[in-house]
């Protein structure tokens, strides 16, 4: 229980701080002294860029999941080898 609400915490002080920063980085934007066609160059950066990292985190901890249960099936193919093979020394 308590490492949930401490990841929840933790995860709303994320949250917090990249709402900030998209809007510290809008208002900068918007107060550019740039071309509209600039500022909505730049905005379209910033969104790929997010979206980009958005699927970089994604498919690492997809990777991640995955090893994770490659590891646990291993894992139970050797418990169920040695349980068959104590068995068999047994008989």
């Amino acid at each position: 229980m308590k490492n949930e609400n401490s990841n929840s915490i933790y995860t709303l002080f994320n949250m917090l701080g990249v709402a900030t920063a998209y809007g510290m980085l809008a208002l900068s934007i918007w107060m550019a002294p740039v071309d509209l066609s600039t500022k909505g160059f730049w905005g379209m950066g910033v969104f790929l860029l997010t979206l980009s990292l958005v699927n970089l985190v994604k498919y690492r901890i997809d990777d991640r999941i995955q090893a994770d249960r490659i590891r646990q099936l291993e894992a139970a193919r050797d418990d169920k080898l040695l349980t068959d093979f104590v068995t068999d020394a047994k008989s």
